[in-house]
């Protein structure tokens, strides 16, 4: 059973008193085996919960205890703190939550708990940078995710070209210090750049999420088509075994190793969504990698050395 699902469990069943399997399968969004389980497996953990059969039981604390979050195993507690404990060293909600649930953890635990979670720093401000501020505009969309509240948006498009929508705003991500916003709008689900949202007005007016939405499993289509479209053309490649890291790193997922050569060279696949795409990456490369196939890549990459002599020949 994982730590903060454990949290989870013991938090809702001291909050309504009694619950029963499928009430907890649908908060945690598990199955109703997976949520039976676990509330077995706190009980032959030692946590006080007890099943009472018949109309209108559940499971329940015994006595209507405050339980302790004593179901925690020690390295629970400590994985639990590893994982939140950096997040918590940028968000000040993220740090007073913690602080309670330490408290709420039993003594044995307590001192390991607050080790870990000031064991690991995470500054994603780079030297000489000035500390990333949380976009206002997020701040604005967040509160209209909370409060289920619809968002009159102006949006500039890829053109430059500024549309006006009425969206309900489902959830919003942060990626790699860009954010975007999940949306529901007349024509369905829609993903949106923050940084590209000109104007946002919050109305009174309210939405309901669709039934079954989970914002993990709705970014992760997102990413899934966009590295699909990312990865449209491959081309394949001969390069000294030593660079193939560097290389690796500058496609991420889109390079593939094939095989190595017998003159020592790999071969590999590399994928862009366009022969410039690729030809413009490769280009800084020189002779170091040779495009095989597909001409197109080669002949891209012949243009633009064609203009660098041009350009560069005195």
């Amino acid at each position: 059973m994982r730590a903060d699902r454990l949290v989870a469990v013991l938090l809702l069943m001291q909050s309504r008193g009694r619950v029963t399997a499928a009430e907890l399968a649908a908060e945690l969004e598990v199955s109703v085996a997976t949520a039976r389980r676990d509330l077995e497996a706190l009980s032959a953990a030692g946590v006080p919960v007890y099943p009472q059969a018949g109309r209108g039981g559940g499971w329940s604390l015994l006595g209507g205890a405050r339980t302790d979050l004593s179901g925690l195993t020690a390295g629970e507690a400590e994985a639990l703190f590893l994982l939140a404990g950096p997040a918590a060293a940028a968000t000040p909600e993220v740090k007073s939550a913690l602080r309670k649930l330490v408290r709420a953890l039993p003594r044995t635990f307590r001192d390991d708990a607050e080790a870990a979670a000031d064991a690991m720093v995470i500054d994603p401000t780079g030297w000489g940078e000035r500390d990333p501020d949380r976009p206002e505009l997020v701040r604005v969309l967040q509160s209209a995710t909370v409060r289920r509240r619809r968002v009159r948006l102006g949006y500039e498009g890829r053109s430059g070209e500024r549309t006006h929508r009425l969206v309900d705003p489902w959830g919003l991500v942060d990626k790699d210090d860009v954010w975007y916003l999940i949306a529901g709008t007349e024509a369905g689900q829609r993903t949106f750049r923050v940084d590209r949202i000109a104007e946002a007005e919050v109305t009174e007016l309210t939405f309901e999420r669709p039934e079954g939405f989970v914002l993990s499993e709705a970014w992760g289509k997102v990413v899934a088509e966009m590295e699909r479209r990312r990865s449209l053309l491959s081309a394949t490649v001969l390069i000294a075994e030593r660079f193939l890291p560097v290389l690796r790193h500058q496609f991420g997922r889109h390079c593939e190793v094939e095989r190595v050569e017998e003159d020592g060279r790999v071969r590999a696949r590399v994928a862009a969504p366009m022969a410039l795409s690729i030809a413009e990456q490769l280009a800084g490369w020189g002779a170091t990698v040779e495009v095989v196939e597909p001409e197109e890549v080669r002949a891209q990459l012949a243009r633009i050395g064609s203009e660098l002599v041009e350009r560069y020949r005195a």
